[in-house]
């Protein structure tokens, strides 16, 4: 192709015939010129293509990762439900609204103050988008910036977390002096002889006497108002904050 361009521009020198000559140079550097426009528009076509495979990566990694995490909150709501919903019920015994046997109130004891509150969610693909620079390669603005602080909302309910812990912590502690027993707990949910393999005591101490005590009652009714405020104040609006983040992601997976 280039020996036929070549012979027409020798032919054309040689025959004197110059503004056909010219109009033929000016026709083979358009052709260059489109060549070279067609071969960067594929290139650009091709990177575009790539960007977006690469995006829709990320994009279906981020989506798998929100929704186990809001599996975790939601569960997690329902566990710190439930200990402060039981601790409700302590209320009712130390009212004398409610009579209680000993073996109901070590079950309501238990659900109370057993678990430990601490949301964990798996950030590991945001993280890694974080910290290479890659979040870049989002291209909702919007997405963007829900994603970025994400770990700042997380840390606020850390610290909330922290203080329910605090105050879970101190009823526990009363529970460690000689006006309560721990034993008579495990022994009526059976966790003595099951999972510790130890037999009963012989001797049962009550538990209604601790639960009467004025520090208690204190002590319990902080850890039910730090319960439901780490309920409404975090992890609700955690939890609208993933459905915020998982309703833009399905958005651009959409497109």
């Amino acid at each position: 192709m280039l020996r036929f361009f070549r012979k027409i521009r020798q032919r054309l020198v040689t025959e004197n015939k110059f503004s056909k000559y010219l109009l033929y140079a000016l026709g083979e550097i358009a052709l260059v010129v489109i060549g070279i426009l067609i071969a960067l528009a594929i290139n650009n076509w091709n990177e575009n293509r790539i960007l977006e495979n690469k995006q829709r990566y990320y994009l279906e990694g981020l989506k798998n990762e929100f929704e186990q995490n809001k599996i975790r909150l939601q569960n997690l709501i329902e566990v710190n439900r439930l200990s402060y919903q039981n601790s409700k019920r302590i209320v009712a015994v130390i009212d004398k609204s409610k009579d209680i046997e000993e073996r109901e109130l070590s079950e309501i004891l238990y659900n109370s103050f057993s678990y430990g509150i601490a949301y964990s969610p798996n950030n590991s693909l945001l993280n890694e988008l974080i910290n290479s620079g890659s979040l870049e390669g989002i291209s909702n603005p919007e997405l963007r910036k829900h994603l970025t602080g994400w770990e700042s909302f997380v840390q606020s309910v850390h610290i909330q977390e922290i203080s329910l812990g605090d105050q879970r912590e101190e009823i526990l502690e009363l529970f460690k002096t000689n006006e309560a027993s721990i034993r008579t707990i495990l022994d009526h949910l059976k966790v003595t002889t099951g999972e510790m393999g130890l037999a009963p005591a012989k001797e049962m101490h009550s538990n209604l006497d601790i639960i009467a005590s004025r520090e208690f009652e204190n002590n319990l009714l902080i850890f039910i108002l730090t319960g439901i405020a780490t309920e409404n104040a975090h992890y609700k609006p955690l939890l609208h904050e993933i459905e915020t983040i998982l309703k833009l992601i399905e958005n651009e997976l959409k497109n």
